[in-house]
């Protein structure tokens, strides 16, 4: 399983990659191997600022959908078109390509995020 030492993780399975004060989210190859092959993503968050946990989305794999929440506080800026368009990105390259979302933060605590090290021992 592929866990980026460089990224930042939440207990539900989302990645993130910060950059001064924009962060990249987007799911774990843990989280995309579990879903399956993903077919759909839904994100009508685009422009609104959400807290640390809330839904911004939901992605839909062949058997199942899933909420997506969010890892930081912040705007959600922009949804990845290529993976709106090619859903399966989410699978084939879920750290690069694939990412979801691009946040504007606005609280820049990341105490509660787990290093690649404890993401690792999470999800065994």
């Amino acid at each position: 399983m592929n866990i980026p030492s460089e990224l930042l993780y939440s207990p539900e399975h989302e990645w993130v990659k910060i950059e001064d004060t924009i962060a990249y989210v987007g799911i774990t190859d843990y989280a995309q191997k579990e879903l399956g092959d993903i077919v759909f993503l839904d994100v009508e968050s685009v422009g609104d600022t959400l807290k640390t946990g809330e839904v911004f989305g939901s992605v839909e794999a062949v058997k199942t959908v899933s909420d997506l929440f969010m890892p930081v506080s912040g705007k959600v800026l922009e949804l990845n078109s290529e993976v709106e368009n090619s859903p399966d990105l989410v699978n084939t390259d879920p750290y690069g390509k694939g990412w979801i979302i691009k946040v504007e933060l606005t609280d820049s605590s990341t105490i509660h995020l787990l290093n690649a090290e404890k993401y690792k021992e999470l999800v065994g």
